[in-house]
């Protein structure tokens, strides 16, 4: 790292810059990378600068030398994690894509917070204090209102981000594979712009909750994320999908990958009209139908992929899991258990309560059996006051006839993917649950939303999902580390700035000698660690005070 300053004269006049850089080697090639700006320092300060850096490995000899005019250090804010998520930022095209205007600059630290500590727009205010904001982003003043004006502007821009975001390099001779599902996440509240009540995921009875629609490429990347109202079915949401494909990311090959809930007859058209392709899966009941009509065969439910041909260019490719087949038969025999221990339990209360009602325990029992989805197979009765259950093994055997038999469709023809692609790109609707598990409680927490507007709620999604594309990216660099994404970041953290101050004045800040499990992040996230930085503290502040708050209550 040095000091490079140049000076040049134009129309009679004379300009000095001077810009802090460092050289690296790549391709066999020794190049240059700018870090910062000096120019606005004064001739001292630069010198300084120069000095600090010409003698960075000697400097504890000359503060002895130099005695109480000598420089002086400081502990300065944390830069090892919010330097390695910027410049990941940088190489994943999420910087290009935000822009580094002032809102493109706030929006990465909205989306760095929410890697670095999940929360309220107020809580990334507060984080910013505590970490080198302005050396690594060069983001300064901001609040927490100028942070939720930011989600609007998320919100405005989310097309063109999302654009931007699709059209990083990615192999141009395959195919375009879009897989798309659907979540949702229920509310503490009842005043956001989406709160409804519909089919609730989290099985949260009697909360309001929002649908979000998240679309991927083939390796999960994350491409677009919808928020939708609460009551809003997964195929109400698909059409949104299908033009966004076309139209926003100007797709021509496309398949869309999509559950057996969602892409169904009136879909599948929407597709065929569009041009593009589709892979999902039918339901056991829609298996049932093509087995009468003579489509398809039980024998052809193998381990081992077997393909059909149906009407109008549709493929179907089955398969039988036997891992799955005995799963769901052990669920079933636990739930057969439970049930007859519910019947012994309902006996013994009628042997000692002889004026107890029978019929009332035989209700009981069969709204229970219900809910265990047993009724099929299993009848009950009374006998001289007991509960009989009685499994009808001919029922049985049909319920359990499609054990593990799952079926795909596609209207794909061979030529184009052979059957065993078409069944692992029907897999690959696994990295999308992934996404979600990641995005809504296990790493970055969409929920709670403290958000109610229906533009805020908009870029409070998409900042999730653009935090989610960082993470994803660190997770895949350090799976060779025995750490965790919080772990490796918290470490990440412990590194800290320190200011370097010369007759009293800070001049610049310089980086420590890092740990060596910290040095081992840096190399595995493949983000070098500079040496020194320029004096560039952020001046953030809450409206809404801490302390004050905590008074007053």
């Amino acid at each position: 790292m040095y000091v490079d300053s140049s000076t040049s004269r134009l129309n009679g006049k004379t300009y000095t810059r001077h810009l802090l850089r460092e050289s690296y080697r790549a391709d066999g090639k020794v190049k240059h990378r700018t870090l910062g700006n000096l120019s606005h320092c004064d001739a001292d300060e630069v010198e300084a600068i120069r000095l600090a850096l010409k003698h960075k490995g000697d400097l504890a000899r000359i503060l002895a030398q130099a005695g109480e005019g000598g420089p002086r250090f400081k502990q300065g804010p944390a830069i090892g994690a919010v330097w390695v998520l910027s410049q990941l930022a940088r190489e994943l095209g999420l910087v290009a894509a935000l822009g580094s205007d002032r809102q493109g600059k706030l929006a990465l630290w909205q989306v760095i917070a929410r890697v670095l500590d999940q929360g309220s727009r107020l809580s990334a205010v507060r984080l910013a204090g505590a970490h080198a904001l302005g050396a690594a982003l060069g983001a300064h003043a901001f609040d927490e209102d100028d942070l939720y004006a930011n989600l609007d502007w998320l919100a405005d821009n989310q097309a063109d981000i999302e654009s931007r975001l699709f059209a990083q390099p990615k192999a141009v001779s395959a195919p375009d594979v879009f897989l798309y599902d659907v979540t949702s996440t229920y509310l503490e509240g009842e005043q956001n712009a989406f709160a409804a009540f519909g089919y609730n995921r989290d099985r949260k009875s009697g909360k309001r909750q929002i649908v979000i629609g998240l679309m991927t490429d083939a390796d999960g990347r994350p491409l677009s994320i919808e928020v939708f109202p609460g009551n809003t079915s997964d195929v109400k949401s698909f059409a949104n999908q299908v033009s966004k494909a076309a139209a926003r990311f100007g797709a021509s090959r496309v398949t869309f990958v999509g559950d057996r809930g969602m892409i169904k007859a009136p879909q599948r058209a929407e597709l065929g009209a569009a041009g593009f392709h589709y892979i999902t899966a039918i339901t056991k009941a829609q298996i049932d139908g093509l087995i009468a009509a003579g489509v398809l065969q039980m024998d052809l439910f193998e381990e081992t992929l077997a393909e059909v041909e149906g009407l109008e260019g549709e493929r179907y490719v089955l398969r039988r899991n036997p891992a799955r087949a005995e799963e769901l038969a052990a669920s079933r025999q636990d739930k057969l258990g439970a049930l007859q221990t519910a019947a012994e339990a309902a006996n013994l209360y009628l042997g000692g309560h002889p004026r107890a009602a029978a019929k009332t325990q035989l209700a009981r029992l069969k709204a229970r059996c219900e809910t265990l989805g047993l009724d099929k197979f299993v009848r009950l009765e009374t006998q001289d006051r007991r509960v009989v259950v009685a499994l009808d093994e001919a029922a049985l055997r049909e319920a359990a006839r499609l054990d593990g038999c799952y079926a795909l469709r596609t209207d794909l023809p061979k030529a184009a993917l052979a059957k065993e692609i078409v069944h692992a790109r029907y897999k690959d609707l696994a990295k999308v649950e992934w996404a979600f598990r990641d995005s809504k409680t296990a790493l970055l927490e969409m929920r709670p939303v403290y958000v109610r507007a229906e533009k805020r709620t908009r870029g409070h999604a998409l900042v999730v999902m653009l935090a989610y594309l960082m993470t994803r990216a660190l997770r895949e660099r350090w799976r060779d580390i025995d750490v965790t994404i919080k772990e490796g970041l918290d470490r990440l953290a412990s590194l800290c700035l320190m200011e370097v101050s010369i007759g009293g004045q800070p001049t610049c800040y310089r980086v420590p000698e890092p740990r060596d499990d910290v040095r081992r992040l840096f190399e595995a996230a493949a983000v070098a660690i500079p040496s020194a930085l320029p004096l560039a503290p952020t001046r953030v502040a809450t409206k809404r005070k801490l302390p004050q708050r905590r008074k007053a209550s």
